[in-house]
Formats: structure tokens, sequence, C-alpha cells
């Protein structure tokens, strides 16, 4: 039952969605080819490639998940694994942005699984069809978790029924990148990194305020065994200070390493208009994902303090992953105002989920609509069927993310570390194999793509569950194996032509 605080949260999530699609039909003009539709002309200026980039990257994972953890556990958790995001963003833009997008734009690749055929000299195009299926096996599903998000959104806003507002949103999402590809997706994402900023900052200060003040919030936090501390994490069951392990430390840091294999944040080095505007970028993005993970990691500790006060419930298990969608209901109850700004908090949390969404179903797109029916299938089409084949592309992937995204009870972040592993370990090593070693051959590519997406499975389900010294992220053995891989077999096999190492060198001289 919609009361005033609700019509007015209404009101601010309602003026966001509709500007996004408004930016979606703006966009729609401009798409005349399948560059334009997948890498915007290759036109974005610095801010938004940086903005678009971290937006896509962080998902609702930063506004629900990372809050979450620290809100249970405190910092250490939740701090190496900002730790290890915030290295990887840095070294991502510092190492291979620039190398990919100058690579990218020599070779005329508008996508990822297109480059590594073309810069490995796969004539029969397996490395194509390999990664197109990756991505569809890991996106799909990583794009059903965000369409269950926003379900879980609303539901537990406004009691609506899961399925009709996961399937709304899903329509909103595909309506503004159905129409405006790349460009809006990417545009959008610029919007919605300012959203997501403007909520952290939102709820941050209101729950100081509702907590008593920092210096309430500090003691309360210290009144907890191991709870601000980087060594050692807290057990809210025995109520003392568990160990944080060097190999948890490891383990929990090698999240950083997934930035290498992400297609969704490598296409936004790749649209870049100029790379030389890249460290600008650079500078932005990393700054960004500092202050907004430090932040959200804040805000944990924050609504902790706010349970003390008794302004929310305490919060068991996943629950605690609502902190923000809790102290957004609080907020709305001070009157209007107030309750608009809890509106553009939530508003935050659903830009979160889309700006992902929306880079995860063009990532897919592409890699059905341009890479298997183009590419691997030879289907020949005109410019303007193949924007066409992509946009029905698009439609139809989100019409199986929702099927699978229609249990209400489905997971949203176990997923999200699951296909974080995966790109990471199946597209990482090759990239970086792509484009700073020259002896690298389309052979030990297809090795370490196909041994690193299987470790990742081999990892999760069969090693991982043996626990102690085994339970390390499936990410980083992963990511290891690939290399091991990728090296042996590429020096097991034929070195590559004259043209492809004259391409490597004279990418490397520019």
């Amino acid at each position: 039952m919609l009361n005033t605080a609700n019509i007015c949260i209404t009101i601010s999530i309602l003026v966001y969605l509709i500007a996004m699609v408004a930016i979606g039909a703006a966009c729609s003009k401009k798409n005349k080819t399948t560059d334009d539709f997948y890498l915007g002309g290759r036109k974005l200026g610095p801010l938004v490639t940086a903005m678009s980039a971290e937006a896509s990257d962080m998902s609702s994972w930063l506004l629900m998940g990372l809050p979450g953890v620290a809100y249970l556990t405190g910092v250490a958790d939740a701090g190496w694994t900002a730790v290890g995001l915030a290295l990887g963003t840095y070294l991502n833009w510092l190492i291979v942005a620039r190398r990919i997008r100058l690579y990218t734009h020599k070779l005329n690749a508008i996508t990822i699984p297109e480059f590594f055929s073309k810069r490995f000299g796969d004539e029969k195009r397996l490395l194509t069809g390999i990664s197109a299926v990756v991505i569809l096996i890991f996106f799909i599903p990583y794009t059903a978790s965000g369409f269950a998000a926003c379900g879980k959104l609303f539901n537990s806003l406004f009691g609506v029924n899961y399925l009709g507002a996961m399937v709304i949103s899903g329509i909103v999402i595909v309506a503004y990148t159905t129409m405006g590809g790349f460009l809006a997706a990417s545009t959008t994402d610029f919007i919605q990194s300012i959203v997501m900023t403007v909520a952290l900052l939102i709820v941050l200060l209101f729950g100081v305020n509702a907590a008593g003040g920092l210096d309430v919030v500090m003691d309360n936090a210290r009144a907890l065994p191991g709870y601000l501390s980087m060594a050692l994490s807290h057990s809210r069951a025995e109520n003392a200070a568990v160990p944080y392990s060097l190999i948890t430390i490891i383990s929990t840091s090698a999240w950083g390493l997934g930035y290498f294999g992400m297609p969704h944040i490598l296409l936004r080095f790749m649209a870049i208009e100029d790379e030389r505007k890249l460290s600008l970028s650079r500078r932005v993005a990393t700054v960004w994902v500092v202050i907004s993970m430090a932040v959200a990691i804040f805000i944990g500790i924050v609504g902790y303090g706010v349970t003390v006060a008794g302004g929310i419930g305490f919060l068991e298990g996943s629950a605690s992953e609502t902190i923000i969608v809790r102290l957004s209901g609080l907020l709305s109850t001070f009157g209007i105002p107030a309750a608009l700004l809890a509106g553009v908090v939530l508003a935050g949390i659903l830009a979160s989920t889309m700006s992902t969404a929306d880079s995860q179903l063009l990532a897919a797109a592409s890699s059905v609509s341009q890479n298997l029916l183009d590419e691997c299938f030879h289907v020949k089409m005109s410019e303007g069927k193949k924007v066409a084949a992509a946009r029905m592309t698009v439609l139809g992937i989100a019409l199986i993310s929702m099927i699978l995204a229609r249990d209400p009870n489905s997971s949203v972040f176990g997923i999200v570390s699951f296909a974080w592993a995966g790109f990471g370990a199946a597209f990482g090593p090759v990239v970086l194999s792509a484009l700073f070693w020259k002896r690298g051959t389309w052979q030990g590519a297809l090795a370490g793509m196909i041994s690193g997406g299987t470790m990742v499975f081999v990892w999760k389900y069969l090693v991982r569950p043996l626990g102690g010294a085994w339970n390390i992220y499936e990410l980083l053995p992963a990511f290891l194996t690939a290399c091991v891989f990728i090296v042996i077999v590429s020096l097991a096999t034929p070195a590559p032509g004259h043209e492809i190492t004259d391409d490597f060198d004279a990418v490397k001289a520019l």
C-alpha cells in the first residue's frame, strides 16, 4: 500500500527510469553501423569512458554486497576485497587500456572475440567461437542476477509482485539498450555513476546522524572484537575476533585479477575517442573506485551503529545486504524532502544494477550477432540488418535471463563472484598474452581460455569444498592454470608468422 513516503520514492525512481529511456531514444539515431552499436563509433570522451567503465563494473555489489559484508564481519573481508579491486582497476587502466585501444583499432576489431582471432591469426575463427560461447555461459546468468536484484528491490520496498517488478525493470533496461546501443549504455552508465555517488553520500551522512554521531559509530565498532582490524574478522555468533589468514588475504585480494578479462570493461577502453586521454580516465576511475568502496564499507559500519541506536532491526545473514535499503526506509519517514532523497538512494541501487546489466547485454549480444552469426557461420547481412540482428539478440538474451531469474529465491551475489572468476580466468591471461607476448600462438590462447574457464568449475565445485588451504577463491588457481597452458602450448606450437609479429611491433612502437 502506497503512503506519502512510498509515493515520493516512486516519483524519484520513475523520473530516473524515464530519463534512462529518453537517453536511449536520443542515442538511437546515431547507430548506423555495428561499430556504432557496439562501440559508439569509438567516440567516448575521457570522463564517460572512466565512469561508465566503473559503473558497469561495480553493479549492485557496491551498494548492497560490500556494505552487507562490512555490517556483519567488520573491515577485513570487505577491505581486502576492496584493496584487490582498487589495485586491479588501476593496473587495468595503466597497462591494458591504451594498448588494447591501439591494437583493436589497427586490426579493426570491434569485439573481444574478434580481437583474439585477428591478433593471433586464427583463420578458422576458433577463438572467436569459443570466446563467444564463454561470454554467453557467464553473462546470461550474470544478467539474470541483475534482473533478480531489481525485482527484489521493488518487492522489498512496496510489497509488489517480484516477477512483475523484475520484468518491468528488465523492459526498461532492454528498451534503452536496444535503442541506443553502446553509446546509450555508456551515457546512462555515466549518469548512473553520479546517481550511485549521490546515493552513497546521502546514506552515509544520514546514517551517521541516525546513529548518534561519528564518535558513537566508532565506539560501537570498537566494542566488537576484530571489527575494525584488517588482520582479524569479527564473528557475530561467538562475539569474538577470528584470525584473517594470509591465504584468505591473498584469495580475497585476487578479485583484482578479474579486471583483465572483463569484456564489458575492455570495450570501454576500445571505444575512447583518443587514447592519449586515457591517463585522465585512469585517474578519475581509480579515485572514484577507491572513494566509493571506502564509503560503502563505512556505511556497513555506520549501519551497525544505527542498529545499536534502535533505528533499524538487526540484519542476519544475507539480509545484511539490504542495509542501505533499510536506511533509506528510515530516511523516508522524515517528511517529503527526505522521502524524495530516499528515492534517489534507491534509484542509485537500481542504477548500480542497470549499469552492469546493459553492458552485459551488449557484450553477450555482440558475441551472438557479430561473432557467431557473421564471423563463424558467415551469415551475410547489410549494416542495417546487422544492427537489427544485434537489437533482436539483446531482446532474446534478456528474455532468457528473465526466465532464469523468475525464482525470487535465485542467487544474486553468489553468481557475480563465480562469473567474475570465469571471465577473469578464461579471458584475462589471453588478453595479457595478446597485448604483451609476441610469441603467443592461437593454439596457446585457445588452451589458456579453455583451461582457465574449466578450472573455475573444477575448483569451485570439487576442490574448494575440501576447505582449509584449498578454500581459495577459484579465480586465482584458474588464472594461474590458464597462464601455464598459454606458455606451454605456445612454445610447443609453431611461432606466429611475420604478419602477426609485425602488427605486434607496430602497436608496441606507438
